[in-house]
């Protein structure tokens, strides 16, 4: 990329707070979405051209013989596999639904619980952890969330699916801290570390269970989830759950023991695609679309519902979004945030560290983690970083944890919204923020205190 101008640059910044402010109004301006990150996506690339900032002469295949294929500037910059994930899961999840396989689910866990709505949170917050470790955050999301609208309504607790949905967004990017594969940043930045994945689980683990705890107790607090008071309560709790029958949500045994294979199966195949021949050059977005439309095959007569329940402005909202991003990227942008950032790490090897950490959570909160990953990643690797030193772990932490703070910091967050939405909870830009305000910083907080004390003591052990 040609060294941009710092006027073209700061233009481009502008872009990027208006986007960012429009989309904290988004309920008062009455606008989707995908029509203010659609506008911004218009906007930056008509300038981008304009500027000569992208470079177009790369947006060209040659498959040889003559057969030469030119890419329009908004289609590289998109995370495809992103929106496919998106895609393929939001089908999945919507075809096996009809098979009441996800109320039987709920049912058993909700019966587990025995109506509880303490014990259900820790249920479905372990579970979104895990999923978000083991899947994707968005396929996380999708499940869990689904979950738990069957379980509350079946209890009669509606009132209580805002606080769940929110902790549980909270808790997909705390999950994808736990593995070297559960999140692109950590792998942009374990390759360019040398973390091996062993390595990486042991010293991620420790403060992925603890922030899960903490989590879920401030979520119960915060939201007022409280736990049944007395034995009148858990009497009557239990006369009522004992009566859900989960078979009884059962439709068809036929597809519901199909959707329950293909949802193990999913599952095992998402969990291991990086060691799968084939698949794993195809990537969890192949994975995800196969499996929603194994399933699809169900309905393949009235497979045009399926489309029309899917949601197209979440879907171009990410479409969009990441060509702001791509835009904002070749404009130096990103640039310019990342060169602003490893200056911190001149201030001091603690609070220079400490300093890394947070500006990275604070700038994933408002751009797209995968970039930033990157540049801050090279970054390290110019300034030859010792493999062993724990500003890798600063961006690391930073980059996933920074999804917390607003609901456009993460796909998952953004899924989270979007399942309130569906839920009749408003829930707006800001309000969000507010909401979640109090668990990013705490996240943050705690991941400072960890990677600079805990984690070198941990390192220490394992030399």
């Amino acid at each position: 990329m040609h060294e941009v101008e710092p006027g073209v640059t700061y233009l481009f910044v502008g872009i990027l707070v208006v986007m960012v402010l429009t989309l904290a109004l988004e309920e008062k301006i009455h606008a989707k979405k995908s029509i203010i990150t659609g506008t911004a996506a218009v906007v930056a690339l008509f300038l981008g051209v304009a500027f000569h900032l992208l470079p177009l002469e790369k947006y060209v295949i040659d498959f040889g013989g003559g057969h030469v294929r030119h890419l329009p500037a908004y289609i590289p910059g998109v995370e495809w596999e992103v929106i496919a994930i998106i895609l393929g899961c939001s089908l999945f999840v919507d075809v096996s639904s009809k098979s009441g396989m996800y109320s039987w689910v709920a049912i058993k866990l909700t019966r587990l619980s025995g109506g509880d709505p303490v014990k259900l949170l820790f249920f479905y917050g372990l579970m979104t952890v895990g999923f978000s470790a083991l899947l994707n955050n968005v396929a996380a999301m999708l499940i869990v969330g689904s979950l738990t609208k069957v379980s509350l309504d079946r209890l009669g607790r509606q009132k209580l699916l805002l606080g769940f949905l929110i902790t549980e967004g909270l808790l997909t990017n705390i999950g994808g801290l736990l593995t070297l594969i559960s999140s692109v940043p950590n792998i942009i930045v374990g390759k360019a570390a040398d973390i091996a994945f062993g390595t990486f689980f042991v010293l991620a683990a420790p403060y992925v269970v603890v922030a899960t705890i903490i989590t879920i107790l401030m979520g119960a607090a915060i939201f007022k989830i409280k736990p049944l008071a007395n034995e009148e309560e858990k009497e009557t709790a239990r006369e009522l759950v004992s009566g859900f029958n989960a078979a009884d949500t059962i439709t068809s045994r036929g597809f519901f023991f199909f959707s329950g294979a293909m949802f193990i199966l999913f599952v095992l195949v998402l969990s291991t695609t990086s060691l799968l021949p084939i698949v794993r050059e195809l990537g969890m977005g192949f994975v995800a679309m196969f499996f929603g439309l194994v399933l699809l095959l169900r309905f393949k007569n009235t497979a045009d519902r399926k489309y029309a329940a899917l949601d197209w402005d979440l879907l171009g909202f990410f479409l969009t979004l990441f060509i702001v991003i791509d835009v904002m990227e070749h404009a130096g942008v990103l640039k310019l945030l990342g060169g602003g950032i490893a200056d911190l790490i001149g201030v001091g090897e603690v609070s220079g560290a400490g300093l890394l950490l947070v500006a990275s959570a604070v700038t994933s909160s408002v751009t797209d983690n995968i970039p930033l990953a990157a540049v801050l990643a090279n970054i390290l690797s110019t300034l030859e970083i010792d493999k062993a030193s724990n500003l890798w772990w600063c961006v690391i932490f930073g980059a996933n944890l920074g999804g917390n703070f607003t609901p456009i910091g993460s796909a998952s967050t953004v899924v989270a919204v979007t399942l309130m939405h569906k839920a009749d909870l408003k829930v707006s830009f800001m309000g969000f923020v507010k909401a979640a305000l109090p668990f990013a910083t705490v996240h943050v907080v705690l991941a400072v205190v960890y990677v600079l004390f805990v984690l070198p003591w941990l390192q220490g052990l394992m030399t």
